[in-house]
């Protein structure tokens, strides 16, 4: 457990400057401990330690002095998987052999959250943004501050959905639940990026394929599946694989969640 005065004094009093990453639940800031380097540090909106399941992202100590608890994270160095596809000063663009063993440590994630913790945790948030890679491009889901069980109301749904729009499948908006299969349908769509290295919703497709889930559907009931796979992957002998991911991303789209993939 960490005190207020060390928590200040490894984040320089908690300046502003030390902000490496924020959103509708919560500031993260970065610091140093001595006994675990480079860390990052949480302040959360809202908190439940019945949901904090770090060994995704390797949880270290807290601070329970300050008003809203402190959370002390491993800091994670390479960015996120959402910088790496899709800004345009990444030097080099993630190969296809790295891009499948991403999906791969994502989707692991997920039955962990679903099945094996108590209680069980729907995520609610998966997104590129909330996938973090480190030197070795292994990924880690992060950003918990949504998981929770239970309805939404429309205020929490509006939060939402300012930071996950492209992400979240349409029985959400009828019904204000979210599911496992919520979290399998927002899979499809990094599963998707990671294929196309295309944004979740980009105002200058057509009105019809504004949304990556349209764009990409339309194009595979087009046969134009290789045309909007990034080019660089597409090669003789990937395609049988970029075909099979399509297809599983396909799978996680179904409109009634009981007829996606389980995890």
């Amino acid at each position: 457990m960490l005190t207020a005065e060390e928590l200040k004094r490894a984040t320089n009093n908690i300046l502003e400057g030390n902000i490496i990453g924020q959103g509708g639940f919560g500031v993260v800031y970065k610091g140093s401990l001595a006994d675990n380097g480079e860390v990052a540090i949480k302040r959360s909106k809202t908190i439940d330690y019945n949901q904090i399941e770090q060994f995704i992202q390797k949880w270290l100590r807290s601070c329970l002095e300050a008003k809203v608890p402190l959370l002390v994270y491993e800091f994670i160095d390479n960015g996120t998987l959402f910088k790496h596809l899709h800004e345009k000063n990444m030097a080099r663009k993630i190969c296809w052999e790295i891009r499948l063993r991403i999906a791969a440590e994502t989707a692991e994630d997920l039955p962990y959250l679903h099945s094996a913790a108590s209680p069980r945790i729907i995520h609610r948030n998966i997104k590129t943004l909330n996938i973090l890679l480190d030197r070795n491009y292994t990924a880690k889901t992060s950003d918990f501050g949504a998981s929770r069980l239970g309805p939404l109301d429309q205020n929490q749904l509006s939060t939402m959905v300012q930071g996950t729009r492209g992400y979240l499948g349409p029985e959400v908006f009828q019904t204000f639940q979210l599911t496992e299969k919520s979290d399998v349908y927002s899979f499809g769509v990094v599963l998707v990026q990671l294929l196309t290295g295309k944004l979740p919703i980009c105002f200058d497709r057509s009105d019809g394929e504004i949304s990556l889930s349209n764009h990409f559907l339309s194009s595979i009931k087009q046969n134009r599946l290789t045309e909007i796979l990034e080019d660089f992957m597409v090669s003789e002998e990937n395609i049988e694989q970029l075909t099979q991911v399509a297809r599983l991303a396909e799978r996680c789209w179904n409109v009634k969640g009981e007829d996606r993939p389980s995890m």
